[in-house]
């Protein structure tokens, strides 16, 4: 495995990599939900191709009062994981060798897709995953990039990003990875104390429940705020049920409808989806 720092060594390491070059971008604090996603790329790769794992904090997606300064880099654990996990190329930058100092030119949206859901409450974070993963797209050119499906605004902005600026690159979604009682595996699921932890999965269990009780798009919503309501220390962000690609509200439970909610458990912001037209586990 090689670790580089640098564009200029990314770019010259991988000009002779083998292909296909599949990328899973990661912000580090790597868990089994990130190893998932490196399997998933391993597996896609094949024994000829080139895994890399792109690790870096990016602060473009951090809001004035969010958790930048507290968010964990643990370097060498991270590096470590990546080895036993056959990556090939870990490309951890310095942040101003990817973002430019001075920089004027990112990668923003019309606002249908970067306005709603969790671009309500963090207005530019997309803007920044953005362009971050616009700039990893121009250093790395892979072929293949994995990105998990938890988030799913964020894989729909992406694959419409690919898709409106030509990349060359396959947008491969991985779904969403659950520790045993059902919460979606997250680097911020640290910062819940014991009794938030134990109170967690019950994010999932209302959505879950709601959909499966609940006859009609409408009252699916409805009881899944309800539900939520019940949970302790805990406010809701959004919860929406909407077009897999647009992102637009629907009300109509077909092919393609996500039910996507985020929540403040504490002081801890959680985000889970669950798809209506499939039978909820």
């Amino acid at each position: 495995m090689r670790s580089v720092t640098t564009v200029t060594a990314t770019r010259s390491l991988l000009r002779r990599a083998g292909k296909p070059v599949v990328l899973v971008a990661t912000m580090g604090a790597l868990h089994h939900g990130h190893a998932e996603l490196i399997r998933n790329a391993r597996k896609i790769a094949t024994k000829n191709g080139t895994v890399v794992v792109s690790i870096f904090v990016n602060p473009l997606q951090f809001g004035p009062n969010e958790d930048l300064a507290a968010y964990p880099r643990p370097r060498n654990p991270d590096r470590a994981l990546c080895k036993s996990l056959g990556v090939d190329v870990v490309f951890q930058p310095n942040g101003d060798d990817i973002i430019t100092p001075g920089a004027s030119v990112f990668v923003d949206e019309d606002g249908s897709l970067f306005a709603t859901l969790c671009g309500k409450s963090r207005p530019g974070h997309f803007r920044g995953v953005c362009t971050i993963v616009a700039k990893l797209f121009n250093i790395v050119q892979p072929q293949i990039a994995v990105f998990g499906e938890k988030d799913w605004q964020q894989l729909a902005i992406i694959r419409r990003m690919t898709h409106d600026l030509n990349f060359p690159v396959e947008i491969v979604g991985h779904p969403t990875v659950r520790d045993e009682d059902g919460l979606a595996v997250s680097s911020r699921n640290g910062y819940l104390s014991s009794e938030e932890r134990a109170a967690a999965p019950r994010f999932r269990e209302a959505l879950v429940t709601a959909a499966k009780k609940a006859p009609s798009v409408a009252a699916i919503r409805k009881e899944a705020v309800r539900r939520l309501e019940k949970i302790p220390d805990t406010r809701i962000d959004y919860v929406e049920v909407v077009d897999e690609s647009s992102l637009h509200p629907t009300l109509r439970a077909e092919t393609g409808t996500i039910l996507a909610a985020a929540i403040y458990l504490g002081r801890t912001r959680l985000i889970d989806n669950l798809r209506l037209t499939e039978k909820a586990k």
